[in-house]
């Protein structure tokens, strides 16, 4: 009996030690008002934007049209009395229900003001015409009840605009480009936009970049080389983009002295000033024993269309010379050397033969052209 008594407070201790309250449980309920949740991702090169909302209708939760009734109204001007939270006039929570939650992955400007990255409380002080744009600190709370002002983050303007109707107020992100977006909540028959630039996302790619070749990447040259590329196209970070060159070409197990690697080493020569380097080192690699006649002729090419024509010239006998003068795109050059000197006869000898060996349309049709301009006694090169 007493051992049976000793059991049962056993269990009843038990139960007092991992019991909770009930009025403490809560059940996944549906969105407060048909709210229901909504979410929209943007990236701007390696910059995430996310903005979470609660999306409300024109429509009422019982079924009233509130059309007209939006603006002013059920969303007022200005900082208003909430009626509930901490009393203090407070703007627009920017949807409904909990916060509007903006989140950005790196430090950007918006409408040209510096936002750090983070996550803040979206909320909007409304105006028939100029609105404000606040970032809060506080982004967990329920709405605008409980807004501090000096949580604010930063506050910017703009102007809303008109827009085609909508139903269900949605943020879009209405323009896109390579450093920045324009977002923009829409709803009903008004749209609010605001920008989210990058102003330094060459450097972002840069930054990235260098972090990617003390990993996996940097264990290929075609990801060094890569980099130096980029960094060409931006005209940025040149002096380490020739480290970088440099350790393509000549880094154990990583390095390859080919046409590619060289030819890139030589342009960052060329783009550092250093043309004497740049000629020496673009000699080498049209002339190393894997250079094929097409990576030749294109960077005979290239030389062309920068304007040093004589310096063209000269690579494109030197692919006759590697390769013999009877093979595409061997005999592309010669056409414009024999054109460039003058000697149109020889030039659409050429000419005719390559237009012969044409791969495609596309090179088809410019030596068409490039025959007719001879048949003319013109040289092509000045056209084509």
């Amino acid at each position: 009996m007493r051992k049976a008594m000793m059991r049962r407070l056993c269990v009843l201790t038990i139960f007092a030690t991992i019991s909770v309250p009930i009025a403490a449980q809560t059940v996944t309920q549906p969105p407060s008002g048909a709210n229901q949740k909504a979410a929209v991702i943007q990236n701007i090169g390696l910059v995430e934007v996310r903005i979470d909302y609660s999306s409300p209708d024109v429509t009422g939760p019982a079924g009233q049209d509130r059309s007209g009734e939006i603006w002013g109204q059920l969303v007022p001007y200005g900082l208003t009395d909430l009626g509930f939270g901490n009393g203090n006039p407070g703007p627009w929570r920017a949807g409904a229900n909990a916060n509007t939650v903006f989140s950005v992955s790196h430090d950007v400007l918006v409408q040209g003001q510096p936002l750090a990255a983070g996550t803040y409380g979206l909320h909007m002080i409304a105006g028939e015409e100029e609105w404000t744009i606040v970032f809060s600190t506080n982004h967990s709370s329920w709405g605008s009840f409980f807004y501090d002002p000096a949580e604010d983050a930063l506050r910017v303007d703009t102007k809303s605009e008109e827009a085609p109707y909508r139903e269900w107020l949605n943020y879009d992100f209405v323009d896109r480009q390579a450093d920045q977006a324009t977002v923009a909540l829409h709803w009903e028959n008004l749209r609010v936009p605001f920008t989210i630039s990058v102003p330094n996302i060459v450097d972002l790619y840069v930054d990235t970049m260098r972090d990617e070749l003390r990993s996996a990447a940097g264990f290929t040259w075609q990801s060094w080389n890569a980099a130096v590329v980029y960094c060409l196209q931006n005209n940025t970070n040149l002096d380490e983009a020739l480290e970088w060159a440099e350790v393509s070409i000549t880094t154990p197990f990583v390095g390859q002295a080919n046409f590619t690697t060289l030819s890139t080493k030589a342009q960052v020569l060329s783009a550092l000033g250093r043309d004497t380097e740049a000629k020496e080192t673009m000699t080498v690699a049209v002339n190393n024993p894997g250079t094929t006649a097409q990576q030749i002729h294109g960077a005979a090419r290239q030389l062309q269309m920068q304007g040093s024509l004589d310096d063209a010239l000269e690579m494109f006998k030197l692919n006759a010379k590697r390769f013999g003068d009877e093979t595409w795109p061997v005999t592309v050059g010669m056409a414009r050397v024999y054109s460039a000197e003058g000697d149109y006869k020889k030039a659409l000898h050429y000419a005719r033969m390559a237009r012969s060996q044409a791969p495609d349309p596309l090179n088809q049709g410019n030596l068409d052209t490039a025959i007719e301009i001879l048949e003319s006694d013109k040289d092509f090169n000045l056209t084509n």
